[in-house]
Parts: C-alpha cells; sequence; structure tokens
C-alpha cells in the first residue's frame, strides 16, 4: 500500500506516490508541506505532526481526525488519507490555495456588502452542515477562512479543526478554548456553552469584513474581556455610515450577549441581509481594506501562491538532484523556502509509514 517515509530528503516519498514541494504553512506542532500524488498527479496538502510534539496533545489531534472523517462539505477543508511512521503522524488534506480572506478582500479592487453577504452565507452554510452532525468548530476567525484557489469567484473554504468538540445528544461544553478577540461571552464566562458559540464568531467576522476592524479591541486583555462579556460594541461613524440597517441589525442578531436569544446559523440564514436583497452595492474597498492594513498584520506566510508552479519546479529540481548525496540540501522553491522534509526525516531507512 501507498505509504509516506522518514527517509532521504523526499526520494522516499516519491516511491510512495508522494512528491514533496515546500512549506506553505507552520502550525503551532506541526507543518503543511505542498504535495503531489504521482499516479493522479492530484495537489494535496500533507499536515506533518511529529509524535514527540504530540506527546500530551494526543486528544487534540485524535479529536482533529476523529472530526475530520465525519465530515464531507464544499466550503470545509476534508481529509483524504492519514498515514503515520514511528516518528510522524501524516495528515492528507485537501489542498486550498486561493490565499487568506484579509489578504484577497485587500488585493481587490471593488468590494461592496454583497460580496461580503455571499461570504458569511458560505460559512453559514458550512457551519450549519456542522451543527446538524453535532459538531462545534470552536475557534472560527478569518485566518482559518481560506479561499480554494486564485479565481476570482473562488469560494471560501473552513480549516482548522484542533478546537473543534463533537457534541452528545443536548451536550453543553465547558473548557475554555478559542481566539480571544472572537469568543463569546459565556466562554471567558467560563460558563457551559454550545453551537451558539459559532455564530458568536461569524457575528464578529461579518462586523469585520465590513469596516475593517475588530468589534472589541484592547491591549490590556483584561479590558477585552470585560468588553466581550458586556457585549459592548459599536457601529462607529465614519466607518459605519454607508453600511445598511439590515447589515447591522444582522450582526447584533448574531452578536447577541444571552446565546438563548442569538441566531442560529439557520436563523441567520434565513435573514433579509442573506436570503434577500438588503445588502448594498456601493463600493466600500478603500475604506474596508484600509483599516485590515492598519488593525491585522500581514501573515508570517503567504498562501495564495501558484500551486502548478511550485509543482513543475520540484519536478525539475528531482530530475537534477536525484545524484545527491544525503548531506546536501535541495535548492529553493520559488514559493516559500526550501524543498525539505520536516527534521528528522533524513536518513531512517527504508519506507515505514502506514495508513492509519
Amino acid at each position: 500500500s501507498k505509504a509516506i517515509t522518514d527517509g532521504n530528503k523526499g526520494h522516499c516519498w516519491l516511491a510512495c506516490g508522494i512528491t514533496s514541494a515546500a512549506f506553505p504553512k507552520v502550525g503551532a506542532f506541526s507543518e503543511v508541506v505542498l504535495a503531489e500524488e504521482k499516479r493522479t498527479q492530484k495537489l494535496v496538502a500533507i499536515k506533518c505532526i511529529p509524535k514527540k510534539a504530540l506527546e500530551g496533545k494526543e486528544n487534540s489531534i485524535e479529536n482533529e481526525i476523529a472530526v475530520l472523517h465525519k465530515i464531507k462539505h464544499a466550503n470545509i477543508v476534508s481529509l483524504e488519507d492519514i498515514y503515520e511512521s514511528k516518528s510522524h503522524l501524516y495528515l492528507v488534506m485537501q489542498l486550498v490555495s486561493g490565499g487568506e480572506l484579509f489578504d484577497r478582500i485587500v488585493e481587490k479592487g471593488f468590494y461592496t456588502e454583497k460580496d461580503a453577504s455571499k461570504l458569511i452565507q458560505q460559512i453559514l452554510d458550512a457551519v450549519k452542515y456542522l451543527h446538524d452532525m453535532g459538531i462545534v468548530h470552536r475557534d472560527l476567525k478569518p485566518e482559518n477562512l481560506l479561499y480554494y484557489s486564485m479565481e476570482e469567484d473562488s469560494k471560501i473554504m473552513i480549516s482548522d479543526f484542533g478546537l473543534s468538540k463533537i457534541e452528545g445528544s443536548g451536550s453543553v461544553m465547558s473548557t475554555a478554548c478559542g481566539t480571544p478577540g472572537y469568543v463569546a461571552p459565556e466562554v471567558l464566562a467560563q460558563k457551559p456553552y454550545s453551537k451558539a458559540v459559532d455564530c458568536w464568531s461569524i457575528g464578529v467576522i461579518a462586523y469585520i469584513l465590513l469596516c475593517g476592524y475588530p468589534p472589541f479591541y484592547d491591549e490590556n486583555d483584561a479590558k477585552l474581556f470585560e468588553q466581550i462579556l458586556k457585549a459592548e460594541y459599536e457601529f462607529d461613524s465614519p466607518y459605519w455610515d454607508d453600511i445598511s440597517d439590515s447589515a447591522k441589525d444582522f450582526i447584533v442578531h448574531l452578536m447577541e450577549k444571552d446565546p438563548r436569544k442569538r441566531y442560529t446559523c439557520e436563523q441567520a440564514l434565513q435573514h433579509p441581509w442573506i436570503a434577500g436583497d438588503t445588502a448594498l452595492d456601493k463600493n466600500i474597498h478603500e475604506s474596508v481594506s484600509a483599516q485590515i492594513r492598519k488593525n491585522f498584520a500581514k501573515s508570517k506566510w503567504k498562501q495564495a501562491f501558484n500551486a502548478t508552479a511550485v509543482v513543475r519546479h520540484m519536478r525539475r529540481l528531482q530530475l537534477g538532484t536525484s545524484q545527491e548525496g544525503p548531506g546536501q540540501t535541495t535548492p529553493t522553491s520559488p514559493c516559500h523556502g526550501d524543498l525539505l522534509l520536516p527534521e528528522g526525516h533524513e536518513n531512517s531507512g527504508e519506507c515505514a509509514a502506514r495508513r492509519r
């Protein structure tokens, strides 16, 4: 069967049907490799997780795998295969190469409420699907929203299920998690909570999409948490002057302090700003993009790359470097970083990984 190995600078990956390319992303305790399956020439992203890094975090990754195994939705990054070796766990993921949400908005020349409405509709569709399956994402934020491709009309994709939780029937959760600016008040209050936390996060994302800055901000975490706990936010002038009352009403229903009164995904999908024609066509790009640049630091890595060009370059390198000694490094890719495997992948002998 196919296998991924710890061996010899990527050549053993080739023998197993996988071609390594580049490291577009480094996460908290994993690296993501752009790869191509030789047989189908299909591009994938391989999440490489050192087992040493999993010590004490086994439950987190097992949870991510359990969640990804269950879901299949057009707007959610899918898990295609799993392998493991003595030293690493490998999650073969659907490749999304269109870049981060904010990067694309800034790069646009024209951006309207209607554009924001269409984005939020896709997110709501995907999250409703998760909720219907008893899955709560718990860490929805712009960084986890990626475009599928570089096409102008590309769909948006939800990624990163490391904090997701599968609900039992009627269950509530109480583990504090998520990213501070996007978490619901009940999470910060350390009260039991449910899938309503995702709807709050979608409200925060919608707010940012319409003005370019977050509804809650303070350099002092205690003051930031106090704002969120009280659900204290404003539609400030002049940034919200050209935004429709319908958009503001939509946000108010999602950013409702009481989770019992907060809109569900189903209710949000029926709101006129999503289902009707109340979202305005006025170009708000200049104001929104300026605020995004000001309030959100540029990513440490840029995901919007031409994956096909990288793979072509990778093939040329393989043809020209097949005689490399084990101590030599491969040339730098045109994308990000070197054509390397994670540390510990070198010189470990035969293909030893197996499908999980």
